[in-house]
Formats: C-alpha cells, structure tokens, sequence
C-alpha cells in the first residue's frame, strides 16, 4: 500500500469500500473481489479495502475489536503488540511516574496506543512514510490524537531529552521481503544504539524477540518473558530506574469475559509473575509421581529453579526442563500430568503397552527428543477408545517416555 491508496481508504467512498470489504472478508478472495467490483468500487480501491479488511480480520486475536477501525500491514501486524501486553506495559510505566514517552519506532502504533490510553503523552517516530501515517490515522480513530503524535524520520535522531522515558520495539524484519531478522546488529534501529539508549535515558524499554541471548541483556536490566495462554509472545528490558529484578516470567491468562462495566464481553487476563536471578540451577533427581511442563515465559526466563523451589520438585536431567515431584501444587506457571508408567524408550515395548491399556488417542510432549511425533504415532498404530499423553525425554541422559495422564484444574 502506498500514500495515496491510504488516503483513499480515509474518504467517504473509501470507508463505505472498506465497510463492503468487511462483510466478504475471509471467503474466497476472487469471488470478494468480482462482489465489490459489482457493486461499483473501483479495481484499485477494491483491492486495498480487501487487503484492510483480511488483516483486520486477522488483527483481531491482538487488538479485540478496535481492530476493525485500523490500518494496518502485514510486517507490522506480526511485529504488533497483544493489546493485553501493551496494556499492562502501559500500566507499568504509568505506574513509574512516566507521563511523556518517545516511542522510537512506533510501527503502527499498538504500544504508543496503548500508552496514551493510561494517560500518557507519546511521540512516535517511524522510518516508513506509509506506516507512520497508519499509525497516526489509527491514533485519530481511537480518539487519542492529542495523546499520541507521529513524525516519520529516523528514530536515532530524535532528541529523548524531550521526554522521561522511552520505548523502543526494533524493527526485527528486513524492510521489503518482510523476512524476519536474527542478528541484533541488523535490527533497525541497531542494537548499539537501542542499548545505548539506558545510557541516556533513566527510564528506558525495549521489547525484543523471545529467543534473545542472555548474553545480550545489559547489565543492570530487568529481562521479562511474557506468554499469553501458554503461547511465548515476546520479551522485554526493563533499563534504569525501570529494572525491578533480574529476570521475571509474566504469564497471562485469560479470565472471564468482561466489558468495561464489569458485564460479559470482552476478554480479561489474569496475570502471574515469577522473579529471581535467573541463575540458580535445580536439584536434580528421580521421576516422580507428577510431572510439571513449565510455561516458556519461565523457561526462557530461566526461572525453572525457582518454580522448582515452589512445587518440592527436581529435574530429571539436568538439561531438560520438565520438574517433578510427589505433590500436587496448583501453579499458574506449569502444566500438570501424573505419571503411570515410566518406560526406556521402546517402540515395540510402547506399543505393548497402549495396546495393552487400550488406548486409541495420544497427545505427545516432548523435551530433548529427536523423535517427530507425528510420525510416533503413525508407528504406534494406535487402537482403542482410551486416552493418554506420553511424553518424551531424558532421563539421567538415558532417552525416555512417560505414559502420563492429565490432572485437572
């Protein structure tokens, strides 16, 4: 999409192309686009209300409904914050003292959104001329223009003494293949300067892809992992005055549904936050009667020692994070399952054994295993109207499988 195309989405037969848009969305592409060609809506602008109206079907998921009323493209769609995570990293900062934030980098705007909602004033830069003028017509559909500005230049340029703090979400995808980008030194703006930022800024947050080496976190920052519902959806620093602890793992789930006045509607989030060093090492131990699937937030977070600390539990291998333990704890940072059988790994003895049980249904898990599940359960020739999860690991180095059965609650 180009500036002119987004300027004719913004007038009237614009809106009334994307509003037709909305209700083919998602079935066939050719017949979504022959039915606004029909209807009068010129090739051009058919295809870019088409192109809206798909990425906010898919925007959804991120942003609930005010998805509807945003513009948006694909590389920044998928580099968007979760409006549950911006909301609760605006509530952070709100928290701090913060009241003006530079946003460097702003892409489409979901964080500086995010911010202005908690009564934050935001300056956001954006390199690209078309997503930041995206980012400021979704600022203006909000209603939040006067809390959220954009100017599109180069974030490295911008002067942070205007402002208490800043936010920086790196662009991690090279610009016009949209391919995403492993090495921080080619991230935009790069990595030097973002980390440099802490330097110059009291108040400093960059949120960075999951997968970040810790050997890349700054000394003295807060590194948080954030999952929401058991999916790892991204990490931050926390620099400066900002850093609380070491490492924590922020683990969202969703609650009851619920509407600003409390009614069903819209869903909420329940969160639960795990801290510590991050370099401690658990016990290590036998299998025992429960095994507990730590979230990512808490693996990444290299927080499974302390979990550990919370349930009585040990690993059972020192290099595979699955910990267990003679209790049932309730925890909101690990799944459950209790253990039936513990077998070295057999496909001819597994199989027995399922068939033995009657099992017909299998869910597999799998930690420190070159075994492909899919092609496990093929072989297992599985029969029977029983159910199992089997999980596949290591145990003291030796591969092995655990029949298991799930714990409820």
């Amino acid at each position: 999409m180009d500036l002119d195309q987004l300027a004719a989405l913004r007038t009237p037969e614009g809106s009334a192309a994307l509003a037709a848009a909305a209700r083919v969305a998602g079935g066939d592409p050719l017949a979504a686009a022959a039915a606004l060609r029909s209807a009068g809506v010129p090739a051009g602008l058919a295809a870019a209300a088409l192109t809206q109206a798909e990425l906010r079907r898919r925007a959804v998921g991120k942003f609930g409904p005010e998805a509807d009323g945003m513009f948006l493209t694909r590389p920044g769609l998928e580099q968007a914050t979760r409006r549950v995570v911006a909301d609760r990293r605006a509530a952070r900062l709100h928290a701090a003292g913060v009241r003006t934030l530079a946003d460097l980098g702003c892409g489409l705007g979901a964080d500086a959104l995010a911010a202005a909602r908690a009564g934050i004033r935001v300056y956001g830069v954006e390199a690209d001329p078309v997503t930041a003028a995206m980012a400021a017509a979704n600022a203006e559909a909000a209603g939040l223009g006067a809390w959220f500005t954009v100017e599109c230049g180069d974030a490295t340029a911008f002067d942070v003494s205007r402002v208490e703090a800043v936010f920086c979400d790196p662009a991690r995808r090279a610009a016009g293949t949209g391919r995403r980008i492993f090495d921080p030194n080619a991230y935009s703006p790069p990595w030097d300067f973002v980390t440099g930022l802490a330097e110059r800024v009291p108040r400093t947050v960059v949120k960075v892809a999951p997968g970040l080496d810790h050997g890349l976190i700054p000394a003295g920052a807060e590194a948080e992992w954030v999952s929401v519902d058991g999916d790892l959806v991204e990490a931050a620093l926390w620099c400066g005055a900002l850093a609380e602890v070491p490492r924590r793992a922020t683990v969202l789930k969703e609650g009851p549904l619920l509407n600003a006045s409390g009614r069903a509607g819209v869903p909420s989030y329940q969160p639960y936050q795990l801290t510590g060093s991050g370099e401690i090492e658990a016990t290590v131990g036998p299998v025992r009667r429960f095994l507990y699937d730590p979230d990512p937030a808490v693996v990444r977070a290299h927080l499974v020692a302390e979990l550990a600390t919370t349930l009585g539990g040990n690993l059972a291998d020192p290099s595979i994070a699955y910990l267990y333990a003679d209790e049932r704890v309730t925890t909101p940072f690990a799944r459950c399952l209790e253990v039936t059988d513990v077998l070295p790994f057999s496909l001819k003895r597994l199989r027995a054994l399922l068939r033995e049980r009657r099992v017909g249904r299998v869910e597999i898990l799998k930690r420190g295993s070159a075994l492909e599940p899919e092609r496990l359960r093929r072989d297992l020739k599985l029969a029977g109207d029983a159910s199992a999860s089997l999980v596949l690991t290591r145990v003291a180095g030796a591969p092995t499988v655990l029949l298991c059965r799930p714990v409820p609650g």
